[in-house]
């Protein structure tokens, strides 16, 4: 069994608070087009969405980036056409608030990929050299296999970008792939 992870593809991460940019821009449609295709499939979709509270001086975060993805802001809504696919398929895809860089940190989420007996995990988002990759690196860490599509990952760092991509594959193990 496989599942599908979009991580933080919210308005502040594409061209908000916190934005990734073009790069973000240019993998959205694909983002869209593989959500809708494990939807289709009958496999687990999960939103992993990193949240924060305005104004916490505890978290981590908050002395290395500007406030972002913040309760209830518009920048923590999913960005463009993907906001539109969660709420065709709502009752489909699994919303779920993180509020560290891994999808695995504090939250539930392995319990739901074992409870339905997920073995692979399909990671998709931003950024691909922090919350795309600290989740890669937990993954791996508990034993599931990864697919890192490339072509639905970006950073607003190119250098970073590239580097995980190269450990994900020299490191972890993981099929990177794109569309043909």
């Amino acid at each position: 069994m496989k599942a599908l992870i979009v991580i933080d593809f919210t308005n502040d991460f594409v061209d908000g608070s916190l934005p990734v940019g073009q790069p973000a821009v240019d993998i959205a449609p694909r983002i869209c087009e593989l959500t809708e295709q494990f939807v289709a499939s009958g496999e687990y979709v999960v939103m992993a969405v990193d949240l924060h509270e305005e104004g916490d001086p505890y978290h981590p975060e908050s002395r290395l980036f500007p406030p972002h993805n913040l309760r209830d802001s518009k920048g923590r809504e999913l960005y463009g056409q993907l906001k539109d696919v969660y709420e065709a398929h709502r009752g489909s895809i699994y919303w779920m608030d993180k509020t560290r860089y891994s999808a695995f940190s504090g939250t539930d989420l392995e319990l739901k990929l074992r409870a339905r007996g997920i073995t692979e995990l399909h990671l998709v988002g931003v950024c691909t050299d922090i919350c795309v990759l600290h989740t890669a690196v937990d993954a791996y860490n508990k034993g599931f296999d990864l697919i890192i599509h490339e072509d639905a990952v970006a950073s607003f760092n190119p250098q970073g970008h590239e580097w995980a991509l190269g450990h994900f594959r020299g490191s972890l193990g993981a099929a990177v792939v794109k569309a043909e």
